[in-house]
């Protein structure tokens, strides 16, 4: 294949990956993408493989990370974001290469487990991470995404890959046989039947739609005991930055907005509350050193009856903390939590003099976010209501696995995702978090409470549907029933299991590709 038309089924690739994820939210297409990617890269040599990679992650990763590029962050974060990610998608066109050197089967598992281990690295370096945009959270609204019962986002991935690997695949082995039936005279295709195409479709494309509806054997409960959840997005004055330049006027919208839903909820007869959940950010101005504003957040609490769980900044002499805390009726704060994974270059510089050599820009972040020692479980329970254990999560955290699972393993029934979207303006980037919440609901069969300062806020089912979306940038209160479970899932019990399991399978694959070049065993694609 030459270089000229791996390039172009690179960038189909990625074109195809970018249409799939929220935002346009055209599923199928990630599969398609995988395909036009594996194409590209199937049997290639390792510096090509590489630039075919990059090339795909490039032509994905612009665009959808394009929220790193508004107005109120700049061009060079967002192309910086992108080229890095996409040096993760280059490594993956390489590994995909040498694992993709023979035809069949063996081809498609090696495109699929080099997906495994990209994400895997991706989501864990360089300093922690960026574990945002992977293949598995495209697909909530797919038969793959109920896989993630099984074995977690990486199963979801895998097996997402591995349709689209199979698909490329049967594509090179009918391809080849496809052109020779060309009729003499006129260079046409034969009409009678292609038996290289034939069993292309029998034995790959056949297997991957099977795969595709396998999801739907998977059985994802909701039933449970309920609890009736407030959730409130006050809004900001405005987008960006300075989305808190008048911090006093966003916990005011938060307070405003949660007593004028009591007063409804109190002309409808609705049923009694169990718990009212704001967002990250709700109150930048640290409610204990400021008597004014916590007493601002205590009458909301004492109109409410129950218990606000809401994001607060604590001020420290050397270092700002961003916390989730718990405010009761008649007592105040009771529990902490502190957010574990701050975010690299936006809420701490990691090796700040080296980076000062390179931008004095690193100089504007003056304090960085402190670190949280652990998970947190927050019990709540009123009188005659269902016990409530919550699990909370800040805004980027919940699309690192380990995070999500440690709160599920601390015996959470419910899982609490707190964020502020305001810095990224109308973008896609409060879609494709939303999506993550879904598959994490999915993952470990736990309704969610999703809420942003301007959304996009849901209440989430265990199933992973979604309960009244609301729109950007506007004030807005959900409130409904959610199911409390207790039960942990498959993907729960093995953890982080799948990647390693994924990771070693690579490995052994490697070995053999290496060892056929080296025998001379190597059978190479058409």
């Amino acid at each position: 294949m030459t270089l000229p038309a791996r390039l172009v089924s690179a960038v189909l690739g990625g074109i195809c990956l970018t249409l799939a994820f929220p935002g346009y939210g055209i599923w199928p297409l990630a599969p398609v993408g995988v395909a036009f990617a594996a194409i590209a890269t199937m049997g290639a040599r390792a510096r090509v493989g590489w630039t075919v990679g990059m090339v795909t992650g490039l032509v994905f990763f612009v665009p959808t990370l394009s929220w790193a590029g508004t107005d109120f962050l700049g061009v060079i974060p967002w192309l910086g974001l992108s080229v890095l990610q996409s040096l993760y998608f280059g490594f993956q066109g390489w590994l995909s290469g040498l694992l993709s050197r023979r035809v069949g089967w063996i081809a498609a598992l090696g495109i699929a487990l080099a997906w495994v281990v990209q994400e895997a690295l991706r989501g864990r370096t360089p300093y922690g991470g960026f574990p945002w945009v992977r293949l598995a959270f495209s697909q909530a609204d797919s038969p793959l995404g109920h896989l993630a019962a099984v074995g977690g986002a990486p199963l979801v991935t895998f097996v997402t890959a591995l349709v689209g690997a199979l698909l490329a695949v049967g594509a090179r082995t009918a391809y080849p046989a496809w052109r020779k039936r060309r009729q003499p005279a006129t260079g046409l295709p034969d009409a009678t039947p292609d038996p290289a195409a034939r069993i292309a479709l029998r034995r790959y494309a056949v297997p991957a739609l099977l795969l595709v509806g396998a999801g739907l054997l998977v059985p994802l409960p909701v039933d449970g005991p309920s609890a009736r959840v407030l959730a409130i997005q006050g809004n900001v004055p405005r987008p960006g930055l300075d989305f808190n330049a008048e911090r006093r006027a966003v916990l005011d919208n938060h307070a405003r907005e949660t007593l004028a839903a009591l007063t409804r909820r109190d002309a409808a007869g609705a049923p009694p509350l169990d718990l009212v959940v704001w967002p990250e950010n709700a109150s930048d101005i640290d409610p204990v050193q400021n008597l004014d504003a916590g007493g601002v957040i205590q009458t909301a609490v004492q109109r409410a009856g129950v218990p606000i769980v809401l994001g607060a900044l604590f001020e420290r002499p050397d270092e700002i903390a961003n916390v989730s805390v718990v405010y009761r009726p008649e007592v105040g704060i009771t529990d902490t939590y502190v957010k574990q994974h701050p975010v690299p270059f936006a809420e701490y510089i990691p090796h700040r003099d080296f980076y000062r050599r390179l931008s004095a820009s690193v100089d504007l972040l003056r304090v960085g976010m402190a670190t949280g020692p652990g998970p947190a479980l927050f019990e709540m329970q009123r009188p005659g209501g269902p016990r409530i254990l919550a699990g909370p999560s800040i805004c980027f955290e919940v699309a690192y696995d380990d995070l999500v699972r440690a709160n599920v393993d601390e015996g959470s029934t419910l899982l609490l995702v707190q964020t502020n979207n305001a810095t990224f303006g109308y973008s896609n980037e409060s879609v494709q978090q939303l999506a993550i919440s879904r598959i994490r609901a999915i993952e470990h069969g736990r309704s969610v409470v999703h809420v942003s300062t301007v959304g996009v806020s849901a209440l989430i089912r265990p199933d992973g549907s979604l309960i009244s979306p609301t729109a950007l940038f506007t004030s807005a209160a959900l409130d409904a029933d959610l199911p409390l479970r207790g039960s942990r899932t498959l993907a729960t019990m093995v953890g982080a299991a799948p990647e390693y399991w994924g990771g070693a399978a690579a490995l052994l694959l490697l070995a053999r590709s290496l060892w056929g070049r080296r025998s001379g065993k190597e059978i190479p694609l058409s």
